[in-house]
C-alpha cells in the first residue's frame, strides 16, 4: 500500500537488524487518515470472504481492527486480552503467545461468547514477525470451531519466518507493507504486489 510505504520511508526508523519503529504514526501516535485507508485496503482484500467479525490482540492491533471492521460494514471487533481481570470467569479460551517486542510470554484470552462457534473471522494486527500472535489468535479460533478467513497485517517483517510459514500453511495473508531488511537505520521495503 503506497501511503503506508511512504510513511515508513519518511518516518520509520530501523533499530539494529530487526526492530521496525513506526510508533510515530502506527501504534503509539496514530495517523487516522492512514489508518482508515489501511482499513479500506483490508476490506477490499477480504470482503468477498464475508467475515462475521474482526479479531486482534490488545493493544496495538485494536485501532487497525476497528478501521477494517468499519470498512467491512461495521462488523464487531473482538480483541484478545493479555492479562486476566476480575470480571472474567472460567468461560474463556486461552492460548500462549510470545511477544517479540516485549520479550515476554503472555496468555491471551477471549470470552467464549464473543467468538461464537462457526464464526468467519478476519484477523488484523500491526506486525507480523515470527507469527506468534497470529498463531495464538488462530488457536483461539480453532478452540471455538471458528473459521479464519484471512489475516491482515500492517507491517510484515519479511526477513523473519512468520509470513512465509502462514502462507505455506494455506493461510491467506495480506500485508500492506513488507520489510525486506534494515540497514544502517534505514528500513528497506519489498516492492508492492
Amino acid at each position: 500500500m503506497e501511503q503506508l510505504r511512504k510513511a515508513i520511508e519518511r518516518q520509520g526508523v530501523g533499530i539494529g537488524r530487526d526492530i521496525v519503529k513506526v510508533d510515530m504514526f502506527l501504534n503509539h501516535r496514530i495517523d487516522t487518515g492512514l489508518l482508515f485507508l489501511m482499513g479500506e485496503a483490508w476490506a477490499e482484500e477480504f470482503r468477498g470472504e464475508k467475515p462475521d467479525l474482526v479479531l486482534t490482540v490488545e493493544a496495538s492491533g485494536i485501532a487497525m481492527a476497528v478501521a477494517a471492521a468499519h470498512a467491512l460494514g461495521d462488523l464487531p471487533v473482538v480483541f484478545a486480552k493479555k492479562s486476566a481481570t476480575v470480571v472474567q470467569n472460567d468461560d474463556m479460551v486461552q492460548a500462549p503467545v510470545y511477544s517479540f517486542t516485549h520479550k515476554t510470554q503472555n496468555m491471551i484470552r477471549i470470552d467464549r461468547r464473543y467468538l461464537p462457534e462457526g464464526s468467519r473471522v478476519l484477523i488484523i494486527d500491526d506486525f507480523l514477525a515470527d507469527g506468534q500472535a497470529v498463531r495464538g489468535l488462530m488457536s483461539l479460533c480453532e478452540q471455538r470451531k471458528a473459521k479464519v478467513i484471512g489475516v491482515g497485517i500492517a507491517v510484515e517483517k519479511g526477513f523473519q519466518p512468520g509470513g512465509r510459514a502462514l502462507r505455506e500453511a494455506g493461510v491467506r495473508v495480506k500485508s500492506l507493507a513488507i520489510v525486506k531488511a534494515i540497514r544502517d537505520g534505514k528500513i528497506l521495503l519489498e516492492e508492492d504486489d
